[in-house]
């Protein structure tokens, strides 16, 4: 089993949880983060971080989340590991509250 970074952190990109995981599994793209689910040992410490709640236990993925289990493992060869924490996007909260932001990345799954 993985973690894995769901749609609440499209455009929002907080990255307490990057702060606390012990394998450096986070990976970083330009309106996102990723988990790396050959790098994720399951520990879930990044969960309660995440000011999004943006971020599951693959068995515990809401119900219509499940293509993120694609996302976070298509992208994750492709991007940057991210170690340290960084400032979230400048419209983060504004982002935070919108729902269904995969559709604006015009990212092939």
């Amino acid at each position: 089993m993985t973690h894995v970074v769901t749609d609440a952190c499209i455009r929002c990109k907080y990255t307490d949880c990057v702060d606390v995981c012990p394998v450096d599994c986070f990976k970083e793209g330009p309106e996102y983060l990723v988990i790396d689910p050959d790098e994720c040992i399951d520990c879930a410490v990044c969960i309660p971080e995440c000011p999004a709640n943006a971020i599951y236990a693959e068995d515990d993925l809401p119900e219509g989340m499940e293509i993120f289990l694609r996302f976070n493992k298509k992208l994750a060869p492709t991007l940057p590991t991210i170690t340290k924490r960084k400032a979230a996007l400048p419209d983060a909260e504004q982002w935070r509250v919108v729902s269904h932001k995969l559709s604006g990345l015009n990212i092939a799954l």
